[in-house]
């Protein structure tokens, strides 16, 4: 294929759209229109170009001319409501990485993408949004309200926001002004005007406590354990075999003297009378409503909860009423409440490997009557009548029938539908749209990014099977169509978009792979090649990562040793340099003692503008959760050493 650029056909159109499309000369007419790139419209400032078959012909252009619209701003008024329900959070591919920014309700972009994550504006006209690892708030404008400072930020409620950073956790109101300057170990968010907090005691044990929407300390840190207030209430343990009720100012209102008591629901607390027993149920008075006799027992809801009768940690799982009667008998791996009075109950798609996932069929909570037995992969919480589901090969939503409702829209893949304001939020297969409620898509994630012309990186889906998803990228615009060849072929091989079967029961694991740009200049493309495969029944799976270095004009594929100068002791000189970070830099505090023996040639390795990059792989020299351990080694360290007239550096300098 070939690339065109137009940007002489967009001159003076500054503030302006500019769509194209491209016909063929068969013969007889212009019938034939050559498929362009994803997106309808592309600003006019960008760098415009049309793509046509590399074969002899000819060929026409037409382009049309569409204004922008304005980026519409919100006012600065108290119908948060209605700010909520024009800006969605929405992720966009680009050569800088994937970045969230937010558009209306006509899938145009009103707050640019510039964020690492976004979340929805909540009714307080409030946004979570992600910079540089950290977390801040904005308004509907755009305008920090909260610069990206705190490790975490919780959703508001009752105005006020749980956020944490290295000191600890703490309150701070919708104006982003912290209300107490104390910090605490953990503190969880207001619930009917009480915060439960948890400080460490001088023997190094926690103890639990509560705050007021002013940070007071309205209860100190006595409890051995807390939850939130409900219903004017609270269950706290006080002691070895001993739980309490008590309201907002601390009033013991019951006692409960017994090795667990769980937390309230429907006026009935989940009760063990023995060490290790069976559980039951007990009134709020403190009276037995349903004997122990379960192996499991949940919260009750909505006048029913779910129990397991199977013993030695095995699953039969029913649901029963506030009598004990069974209302679903106790025979499901798993029974899930709904809302609504729906419940999904789930059997092994694979009887033997439970773990690896179940089917439900929706039945009626009040009766146990099932109301459909189309087998779904996937059920989420009922919401107005509907609830998202997918079964095998698509996600839609079903009403309380359990049939598929006529809500469209009904997308190919595994996900989730959820509504944001007046438009449908499609997250399937690991990529975002949004869709009005007659199922018109209004938005979608690009599947193209533009480097700079001729060369763009397009999406490809490799997902031969519902366990195994890979999104691989393909480059466009290399001059040496063999050399594209090679180069496509190594990188979709390299994201092991290939060789996976049907699945079925013959694949003993799930995979999901994804790529991002990590770095473009000059000639010189970085593509970050991720992955994740889980054994199933493991305890976790295990991450992947490839930066793969590739030199635009001629395909070549870049090693670590190209970047020095050759006969270099580089890989000595960079050992030493890992090593004294390691000693010397608290943040590597989590290294392994003794592990580090040093890089090797080919070290993974990537680079950017200004460094270079080295990282090892989960395990190799650090625990699990430490990821890829990353050493950063600015150029100006290594200077002597890099070959500075080779081919790899003069690719991006």
């Amino acid at each position: 294929m070939l690339r065109i650029k137009l940007n002489e056909l967009a001159k003076g159109t500054d503030n302006s759209l500019v769509q194209t499309e491209v016909w063929r000369w068969d013969g007889i007419g212009w019938n034939e229109c050559i498929p362009q790139q994803e997106e309808d419209f592309i600003r006019a400032d960008d760098d415009l170009f049309v793509t046509i078959p590399a074969e002899a012909g000819l060929y026409r252009v037409d382009y049309s001319k569409k204004p922008i619209e304005a980026l519409y701003f919100l006012p600065e008024l108290d119908d948060s409501e209605l700010r909520a329900d024009l800006l969605h959070p929405a992720p966009f591919k680009l050569k800088e990485g994937t970045r969230w920014g937010y558009i209306n309700n006509e899938g145009r972009t009103v707050i640019e993408p510039r964020y690492e994550y976004a979340e929805e504006f909540q009714e307080n006209g409030l946004a979570i949004v992600q910079r540089n690892n950290k977390s801040g708030l904005i308004d509907s404008s755009g305008r920090e309200k909260v610069r990206p400072a705190y490790s975490f930020i919780a959703p508001f409620s009752e105005g006020r926001a749980v956020v944490s950073d290295a000191k600890g956790y703490t309150l701070i109101d919708e104006r982003g002004k912290q209300v107490t300057a104390a910090r605490y170990d953990y503190l969880n968010s207001l619930h009917e005007g009480r915060a439960m907090f948890s400080k460490q005691s001088t023997t190094g044990t926690s103890r639990y406590g509560y705050l007021d929407a002013q940070g007071k300390e309205v209860l100190p840190a006595v409890y051995e354990d807390a939850g939130d207030f409900m219903n004017g209430t609270a269950l706290v343990k006080l002691g070895e075999r001993e739980f309490a009720l008590i309201d907002p100012q601390g009033t013991v209102l019951h006692t409960y003297k017994y090795p667990f008591v769980g937390y309230p629901g429907d006026g009935l607390l989940a009760y063990q009378a023995s060490e290790n027993g069976k559980y039951g149920y007990l009134r709020i008075d403190g009276s037995i409503a349903i004997e122990p006799q379960y192996t499991a027992a949940l919260p009750f809801s909505a006048g029913r909860a779910v129990i397991n009768t199977a013993e030695n940690y095995g699953n039969a799982y029913g649901l029963i009423d506030k009598q004990g009667k069974l209302v679903v008998p106790a025979l499901y791996y798993e029974v899930q409440q709904l809302g609504e009075d729906r419940v999904a109950l789930g059997t092994p798609v694979y009887p033997d490997q439970p773990y690896r996932g179940s089917r439900y069929v929706i039945a009626d909570a009040v009766t146990g009557r099932i109301l459909s037995t189309h087998p779904l992969l996937g059920v989420n919480n009922y919401q107005n009548g509907l609830a998202s589901v997918f079964d095998a090969t698509d996600t839609y939503f079903i009403d309380k029938s359990g049939k598929k409702a006529a809500q469209p829209p009904v997308i190919a893949g595994s996900g989730t539908l959820s509504f944001s304001g007046s438009l449908i939020r499609a997250d399937v297969d690991q990529r975002t749209a949004y869709y009005d409620r007659r199922g018109n898509q209004v938005w979608k994630q690009n599947g193209v990014i533009t480097l700079r012309p001729p060369y763009s990186v397009l999406e490809k889906k490799y997902k031969p099977n519902r366990d195994y998803l890979v999104y691989y990228p393909v480059i466009e615009g290399i001059a040496n169509s063999e050399v594209s060849r090679e180069v496509n072929d190594k990188l979709r091989s390299l994201s092991l978009a290939e060789g996976a079967g049907t699945g079925e029961g013959t694949q003993d694991y799930s995979y999901t792979g994804d790529f991002a740009v990590s770095f473009f200049r000059k000639n010189l493309l970085v593509l970050e090649l991720s992955g994740y495969k889980y054994p199933f029944g493991a305890a976790h799976g295990m991450p992947t990562r490839i930066y793969v270095h590739i030199n635009l004009r001629n395909g070549k594929f870049y090693a670590l040793r190209d970047l020095f100068k050759p006969g270099s002791k580089y890989v000595a000189k960079l050992s030493a340099i890992v090593g004294k970070q390691i000693a010397n830099d608290p943040q590597y505090s989590y290294v392994f003692p003794d592990t580090y023996k040093g890089i090797t040639a080919d070290q993974p390795f990537f680079v950017d503008e200004e460094a270079l990059y080295l990282y090892f792989a989960p395990y190799e020299i650090a625990p699990y959760a430490a990821g890829f351990p990353t050493f950063r080694i600015p150029y100006a360290e290594i200077m002597g050493l890099i070959s500075t007239e080779g081919e790899f550096w003069q690719s991006f300098h």
